[in-house]
C-alpha cells in the first residue's frame, strides 16, 4: 500500500497534471468573465442599437436574393 501513495503522490507532483488543474480553473474564472461581459454589456448595446425587446432582434433584416425582400 506504501508503494501506490507513494507512486500517487509522485505522479501529482510531476507537474503535469499541476498545470492542468491550473488551466482548469483559469477557465472557469475565464468562463465567468465572459459569460458576464456578454450579458451585461454586449446584449445591452444590441438591444439599445437594434430596439429589441430582448425576444428578438427588430430592426435586422438580411435580404435574400428571390424573396420579396431580396429584390
Amino acid at each position: 500500500m506504501k508503494g501506490l501513495l507513494a507512486e500517487f503522490k509522485e505522479f501529482i507532483n510531476r507537474g503535469n497534471v499541476i498545470d492542468m488543474a491550473v488551466g482548469i480553473i483559469i477557465g472557469a474564472a475565464f468562463t465567468a468573465i465572459v459569460t458576464s461581459l456578454t450579458e451585461d454589456i454586449i446584449n445591452p448595446l444590441i438591444k439599445l442599437i437594434t430596439g429589441g425587446n430582448g425576444t428578438d432582434v427588430a430592426g435586422l433584416t438580411i435580404p435574400v436574393a428571390g424573396t420579396a425582400n431580396g429584390g
